[in-house]
C-alpha cells in the first residue's frame, strides 16, 4: 500500500515551501511553474509540487486492486550488460494482470501463468506507454487524481497522461521525443535518468525504428557503449539524476533520455506537453504590434527627457553647476540600474524546490551490473571538472553523494565549451508564434537601446 506520510524524500516540507495556518504551501504558483517550464532549457526536478495529489498513493499494489483482472501488456527484456540496445521491436511481450506481475516479481516460482517462460533472475518486465484513457476507460473519475494544472496547464489531468510500471532493470532505450516537453511524476520506487542535450545528437548516432513515428532512437546502449563502433559518443555530455517518489522531472523538448528502474517495483506518470501556445495570426500580429509600440514609446519618452535636460542646461550653468558631470553620473546610474534589472531577471530559478539535473559521468557497466545484483544503491560521486574539460579517458563524477537537493548548483551553461547548435524550421516557427518570446525580445530591445544610447 501507499507509504505513510513522511516516508518519501519529497514529503517533508523543504525550505521555501512555507506554512500557512498549518497547511503546506506549494513553492510555485501554477503561473510561475509554467513560466519556468516555458523558459527552462535544461532538465530539472520540481520538489513539493505533488504532495497532495491523490495519485501520490498509486503504488503497483493499489493499482492492481483498482484494475482487478484488467489485462496489461508487459514488455519483457533480458537482464544483460552487452552493448546492443534492447529496442521495443526486438522484445517479447506478455499479457497479464498487475497481480500476476507482482506475484512473478516477488520471485515466487510458478509453473503456470503468463510469466512461466521468464526466469525472474534473468528477465525484467515493463508495462510502458499505458495511456490512462485506455487503461481506465471504465473509471474515468480517476483522471482527476493527476493534477497537471498545478504546473500551469488548466484542465490537464490523467486524460492526457501515461502510466509506466516496471521491475528492476526495466528500461527504455535512449531516444528523443519529437513533440513537446515531458513532465514525469515518480510515484513508487526510483528511476535513473541519463539525459543528453539536443546539440549532441550527432554523437548519439540517431536511427528510426519501424512503427515509431514520434521518437528517434540512438543506436548506442548508453549505459554500456561500444566506443569502437561509435567513437563520437565519447563527446556526448551526459546528465544524470535519480528520480525519487514525490518528485516531478521536467525534460525539455528534444532532450535524449535513457530511463531505467533501479528498485524492485517502479510506478511513474508522465504527460507530454506542447510548449507552443496555439494562437491565431491576428493574435500573433497583436503581440508584435505591442512589442514595436513599446519600443517606439520608450524612444519617444527618452527624446522628451533629453530635450528637457538641454532646456535646463543653461539655467543650471548659471547656477555654477557642472551639468556635464551631472549627466555623466545620471547616465552611469541609469545603466547600473538597467544592468542590475537585467541580472535580476536573468537570475537562476533554481533552489531547494527546483533542482537542476547536472552534468555527470560514471563507470556505467560496473554500476549497471550492481543493479542486477540487487544492491539498489545510488551512484556515489565527487565534484566534477568544468564540462568543457571532460575527456573520455578521465571522467570525474559530479553527482552529490545522496543526490539530494543542492541549492548552490549553478544553472548557467554560459561557461560551457561552445558546441554546434542545430536549429530546425519548427524551432524557428516556435519562436515566431510564441508570445513569451516576443515579449522577451521587446524587453531586450528596450534595455539594449538605453545602454547603447
Amino acid at each position: 500500500m501507499a507509504a505513510a506520510p513522511g516516508a518519501t524524500p519529497d514529503s517533508a516540507p523543504a525550505a521555501g515551501a512555507g506554512e500557512v495556518e498549518g497547511e503546506r504551501v506549494k513553492p510555485f504558483t501554477p503561473e510561475k511553474a509554467k513560466e519556468i517550464i516555458m523558459s527552462l532549457q535544461q532538465p530539472a526536478i520540481f520538489c513539493n509540487m505533488a504532495f497532495d495529489w491523490p495519485a501520490h498513493h498509486w503504488t503497483a499494489k493499489h493499482l492492481s486492486e483498482v484494475l482487478h483482472d484488467k489485462q496489461i501488456r508487459f514488455r519483457m527484456g533480458m537482464k544483460r550488460t552487452d552493448t546492443v540496445p534492447q529496442f521495443e521491436t526486438t522484445c517479447a511481450y506478455v499479457e497479464a494482470t498487475l497481480e500476476e506481475f507482482l506475484t512473478w516479481n516477488c520471485n515466487q516460482s510458478t509453473i503456470s501463468g503468463p510469466f512461466r517462460d521468464y526466469d525472474h533472475s534473468k528477465f525484467w518486465a515493463y508495462a510502458d506507454y499505458k495511456y490512462f484513457i485506455s487503461l481506465f476507460d471504465d473509471k474515468t473519475d480517476i483522471f482527476q487524481d493527476v493534477i497537471w494544472s498545478d504546473f500551469g496547464f488548466p484542465g490537464r489531468n490523467g486524460r492526457e497522461s501515461t502510466l509506466w510500471i516496471g521491475s528492476m532493470g526495466a528500461h527504455t532505450p535512449c531516444h528523443l521525443d519529437s513533440y513537446g516537453c515531458n513532465l514525469v511524476f515518480q510515484v513508487q520506487g526510483r528511476k535513473r535518468w541519463h539525459l543528453f542535450p539536443p546539440e549532441d545528437t550527432p554523437f548519439l548516432y540517431p536511427t528510426r525504428i519501424p512503427y515509431e513515428e514520434s521518437s528517434v532512437f540512438s543506436k548506442i546502449n548508453v549505459v554500456n557503449p561500444d566506443l569502437q563502433r561509435f567513437p563520437q559518443f565519447c563527446k556526448a555530455r551526459r546528465y544524470m539524476v535519480t528520480l525519487k517518489p514525490g518528485q516531478v522531472l521536467f525534460v525539455p523538448r528534444h532532450w535524449w533520455h535513457y530511463v531505467e528502474s533501479i528498485d524492485p517495483v517502479t510506478v511513474s506518470i508522465n504527460s507530454w506537453i506542447e510548449l507552443v501556445e496555439e494562437t491565431s495570426h491576428e493574435v500573433n500580429c497583436h503581440y508584435l504590434n505591442r512589442a514595436v509600440s513599446a519600443l517606439f514609446d520608450y524612444r519617444t519618452s527618452k527624446v522628451v527627457e533629453i530635450q528637457a535636460l538641454r532646456t535646463n542646461r543653461d539655467d543650471m550653468k548659471k547656477e555654477g553647476l557642472n551639468v556635464h558631470h551631472h549627466m555623466e553620473v545620471e547616465q552611469m546610474d541609469d545603466q547600473d540600474l538597467l544592468l542590475g534589472t537585467i541580472k535580476q531577471e536573468a537570475a537562476s530559478p533554481f533552489g531547494p524546490d527546483l533542482v537542476p539535473v547536472i552534468l555527470s559521468s560514471e563507470e556505467l557497466p560496473s554500476e549497471r551490473r550492481g543493479i542486477f545484483e540487487g544492491d539498489g544503491k545510488d551512484f556515489v560521486g565527487k565534484d566534477g571538472e568544468h564540462p568543457g574539460k571532460l575527456h573520455c579517458t578521465k571522467r570525474q563524477r559530479t553527482m552529490s553523494k545522496n543526490e539530494d537537493v543542492v541549492a548552490e548548483q549553478t544553472a548557467s551553461d554560459s561557461s560551457m565549451a561552445p558546441s554546434q547548435t542545430f536549429i530546425s524550421t519548427d524551432d524557428l516557427l516556435d519562436c515566431l508564434v510564441n508570445p513569451q518570446v516576443t515579449r522577451i525580445v521587446a524587453q531586450l530591445l528596450i534595455k539594449g537601446r538605453s545602454l547603447w544610447s
